[in-house]
């Protein structure tokens, strides 16, 4: 009997199909040190395509598997099997195949028990009751107050520990997070498709095989000028820098009035609205499964969907349109380095310092480069990236002017983040070649490393309070 999700094998070759698979050789050379962190915290004990292209950035790998072998496989309130399954119907919420088949496997071997791979009619209760915070989290997490922990802390004999729901809620936000990333950076399914267990995995992709069997002539692309041209693709890089460049010297000059940032964050969440994610199968390719979210209905393989309960629920804008008061979650009032840090951490011993560390890695990562300019300052751009996925979950940051973000970000790239942040199953080659034409594959994954972990603090910080108003 399969164990396994069923689509269809690759069209690429190497780790990614979007990034060349010479690119992510070359761009890490798959040192030594690569090498000893895969033996030391590689929970499958081999190099899997999602570490390849993370290796691309090795300080930021180390503290991403020292983080996720830390949630999988160390000491901690959950058993290894409900790890493992916790992951499975995280992945299941953005349909992501890649993450469910390799938690199948690891779920198998440490124990658990095959029947509940079934589907969620044969799991126990007590993971059942995960389902609703498993939907907010991954889709709405604004939604997530004090009652709905209450519920899972006070449900007799299934109810959960604190400490377990903070596991457990610490592997949903991961495995929602790795989803964006698994679909952003066009992971391949891995190679060896046989495996241990029995259970033959049928090759996976990840993303609309439509988009990519037709993407070959990317210059033909819908999100992609059919004039395009390389003297068009710098001076847009120029234009960048000079308005990074610009940004600095105003803010030197002059800062905005607090009415005013509010007034800038508030125009750019409703802004947010207008720009639609893309991706949508206009027809299907012969042969292929090609399983795709639409905005009104689900379209999900019978497969992945024994893992989901309620699959209609999918993100919705946070700002609604026509509403006045939006309900703003200032971050100066329930921040991660001032809460959230030392709750998880007082209940879940440890986790607080690996995911801090991690947050800071990505945040601070910088070679100084953009392109093929050297000795340059990003640290606007990174800042920009990192609030406008915040933006989008309605989180906001008093000192930080959100006027940066439409200087910034351009509307190809602001498509490409919402989506991969929100709809991460729609993403697609075309938008990934969309944006920064002339930037390398390298910056490329460093901005998917820097929405990952911008969409898991942001999980977190909602979780992470409503646990704290439960306590209080």
């Amino acid at each position: 009997q399969e164990k396994r999700v069923q689509v269809s094998p690759p069209l690429t070759r190497g780790p990614s199909a979007f990034i060349p698979e010479n690119e992510v050789m070359q761009a890490n050379g798959l040192d030594e040190r690569t090498n000893l962190l895969v033996e030391e915290y590689s929970t499958s004990g081999r190099l899997d395509n999602i570490t390849q292209v993370m290796s691309i950035h090795t300080q930021y790998l180390e503290s991403f598997l020292r983080s996720q072998f830390y949630m999988l496989r160390m000491d901690g309130p959950l058993p290894l099997p409900y790890r493992h399954y916790i992951a499975i119907m995280a992945a299941a919420r953005h349909q992501c195949s890649y993450l469910i088949n390799m938690h199948v496997d690891e779920f198998l071997k440490t124990g658990g028990i095959a029947e509940w791979l079934n589907g969620l009619e044969y799991i126990p209760q007590r993971l059942k009751n995960l389902n609703e915070i498993n939907k907010l989290l991954a889709h709405r997490p604004w939604l997530i107050t004090k009652e709905h922990i209450q519920k899972l802390v006070k449900t007799g004999e299934n109810n959960w520990s604190l400490p377990e729901l903070v596991h457990a809620v610490v592997l949903l936000a991961h495995y929602h997070a790795l989803a964006s990333f698994v679909f952003g950076s066009g992971i391949n399914p891995e190679r060896d498709p046989d495996t241990s267990n029995g259970v033959r995995l049928i090759a996976v992709n990840n993303f609309c095989v439509c988009d990519l069997a037709n993407d070959n002539n990317i210059e033909n692309a819908s999100l992609t000028s059919n004039n395009f041209g390389i003297a068009d693709s710098l001076s847009e890089l120029e234009a960048l820098m000079e308005r990074m460049k610009r940004l600095q010297e105003d803010k030197e000059d002059e800062e905005a009035s607090q009415e005013e940032m509010a007034t800038r964050f508030e125009k750019e969440k409703k802004e947010s609205l207008l720009v639609i994610s893309g991706g949508i199968c206009a027809f299907l390719v012969p042969f292929f499964l090609c399983f795709v979210r639409t905005f009104d209905d689900e379209i999900v393989s019978t497969d992945v969907s024994r893992y989901i309960e309620d699959p209609g629920f999918g993100y919705k804008d946070f700002a609604r349109r026509g509403e006045d008061h939006l309900p703003t979650f200032r971050a100066q009032d329930y921040t991660w380095e001032n809460h959230g840090f030392s709750l998880v951490n007082r209940l879940y011993s440890d986790i607080g310092h690996l995911l801090d560390e991690k947050f800071r890695m990505v945040y601070n990562l910088t070679y100084n480069t953009m392109a093929s300019h050297e000795d340059v300052d990003t640290t606007t751009l990174r800042r920009a990236l990192f609030n406008y996925v915040h933006c989008m979950y309605g989180i906001r940051y008093d000192d930080y002017d959100y006027g940066e973000v439409n200087q910034l970000l351009e509307r190809s790239l602001k498509v490409y983040i919402k989506t991969v942040t929100c709809y991460p199953e729609r993403t697609t080659k075309r938008m990934y070649d969309s944006y920064w034409r002339q930037f390398k594959h390298s910056e490329k994954v460093h901005v998917n490393l820097l929405l990952m972990e911008a969409r898991m603090q942001a999980e977190l910080l909602y979780a992470l309070r409503a646990i704290t108003r439960h306590l209080t």
